[in-house]
This record gives C-alpha cells, sequence and structure tokens, in this order.
C-alpha cells in the first residue's frame, strides 16, 4: 500500500513520507510536479531514508500544471522519470495518454513508449485511464487515441477509480480488459458526476472494495496507491484522519480477496 504524494497537496513532497511512517503506509508514489523535491532523485532518497519509507512507483509529469517540469519535451520528462524511478528502485512509472495538441508525442506514443521501456528494462511503464471533460453541457476528449488505454493497447495500465467514475466506466470491466497487463492501481472513489473527484474509497458510489478483493484471483503483483484530494481539508489532523480512513479501507478489503471468474 502506497501514498501518492499528490494526496497530501497542498502540503510538499516531504509530507508524504513523513504522514506514510505515522500512518503506516508500505510505500511513497511519487508525483512529479513544481514541488523541486519531487524531481530531486537525492532529496527523495533523503526523505526515503530518514523516514523508513521506500519510494515503490513514479508519476512521471503529465498534467498540464507540469508540462515545463525538467524540459518541454514530453519524452524527454517521460525519460526523466524513468531515470528517477531507476535510480530510487521504484518499478513503475505511471504514465498519461498524449493530449491531443502533442501531436508529435502522439504520433508515434506506442512505439516510443515501447523503446523507452527497452532502455529501462526494470521498469513497468503504466499508461493509465483517464476520463472525457465535460463542460457547458458538452463533452470532448483531450487525449489520444483516447481515454482508455485498452483500446490502443499496452503492456501495462494504471487503473484509477476515480477517473473510472468521472468516465462512468465500471473498474472492474475495465480491470478484465487490462487483463495481466493490470501493473497499477491509484485508489480513490468518486460519485460519477462526471468530474475528477478522488474522494476517501467508501464515500463515492465505486466498488472500490469489490475491485481491491479481485485483485489477488486476477494474479495481480503490483501495488495500489492511494491517490485522493485532501486539499479542501481544514487541518493537518482532518487530512492525517482521512488518509488513515484510506489506508483502513484498502487493508480490509485487500484481505478479503475474492476469486475471479476465468
Amino acid at each position: 500500500m502506497l501514498l501518492s504524494s499528490s494526496s497530501v497537496f497542498p502540503e510538499p513532497t516531504a509530507a508524504a513520507f513523513q504522514l506514510a511512517a505515522a500512518l503506516g503506509y508500505d510505500g511513497v508514489e511519487v508525483m512529479v510536479w513544481t514541488d523541486v523535491v519531487s524531481q530531486d532523485a537525492g532529496a527523495l532518497r533523503g526523505l526515503s531514508t530518514h523516514y523508513d519509507v521506500p519510494v515503490l512507483s513514479v508519476h512521471a509529469p503529465c498534467l498540464l500544471v507540469t508540462q515545463r517540469v525538467w524540459s518541454p519535451d514530453p519524452w524527454e520528462r517521460l525519460r526523466k522519470a524513468a531515470e528517477l524511478a531507476e535510480t530510487l528502485g521504484a518499478p513503475t512509472v505511471v504514465v498519461h495518454p498524449p493530449f491531443t495538441w502533442q501531436r508529435d508525442y502522439a504520433r508515434n506514443f506506442a512505439e516510443g513508449l515501447a523503446t523507452v521501456a527497452d532502455r529501462f528494462t526494470g521498469l513497468r511503464f503504466a499508461v493509465e485511464n483517464m476520463y472525457p471533460v465535460r463542460m457547458a453541457g458538452r463533452q470532448f476528449v483531450p487525449y489520444v487515441p483516447g481515454w482508455d488505454p485498452t483500446d490502443a493497447g499496452y503492456p501495462s495500465y494504471t487503473l484509477d477509480l476515480s477517473h473510472c467514475a468521472a468516465s462512468h466506466s465500471d473498474p472492474l470491466e475495465m480491470a478484465d480488459r487490462m487483463g495481466a497487463g493490470l501493473a497499477h492501481v491509484h485508489l480513490g472513489d468518486g460519485t460519477g458526476e462526471g468530474r475528477d473527484e478522488h474522494l476517501v474509497p467508501g464515500r463515492g458510489t465505486q466498488p472500490c472494495g469489490e475491485l481491491l478483493s479481485s485483485l489477488a484471483g486476477r494474479g495481480f503483483t503490483g501495488a495500489v496507491a492511494v491517490e485522493v484530494a485532501t486539499r479542501g481539508a481544514k487541518s493537518r489532523a482532518v487530512r492525517e484522519a482521512d488518509l488513515r480512513a484510506a489506508l483502513e479501507f484498502a487493508r480490509q478489503h485487500l484481505t478479503a480477496s475474492s476469486p475471479v471468474d476465468a
């Protein structure tokens, strides 16, 4: 069980290590963003050593606000994320499908991803399911070839339950489509209102518990990272309580594993 550093925002990356250690998480997923600590292998190694919490996944800087982190070139950002993961001993790099305006990146994304994977043979590059954007009663998809990576097909995937809620898709069916390629899970909940909510699991409408309990039967050997939004928390104590609740929910349902129909 990992704590995504995005779950402590607006606190800095260092707070994720502190809270992961205090609450009993097994490791941290580093979201690479504008916090310089999240970009620095030495600083992250120091935090990992100090708190005795390993970095077990790295989320490449794929967000709108991170388009200039390290480089404006998305391939360079992905390579830097892979180097960071390799240096820290993290086996997984989470990556988003290309945005529609990243034409050159999108044109050769599958081939380029395979080339990077060949260079970093110890890593899994897990492409994450996203969601269409709804504004003023209209819907558009800002990703190429789409928000569902299983349509294109990649060797490894990240399943994000909050994104499933936003896309009105069934996470159990999504996991079925990902099959043996399911390498990583982002645990968060949503109500299906069409926006990305990242609620504490159990506080939305998604079958978070059912998905977690099915992982053992799926032969899943990856990690589950709690990725919830706590920026509305009125205090550190409230944030800590939410992250503790998410961890307890996950551990409860991961131990209550159930088989998956063949």
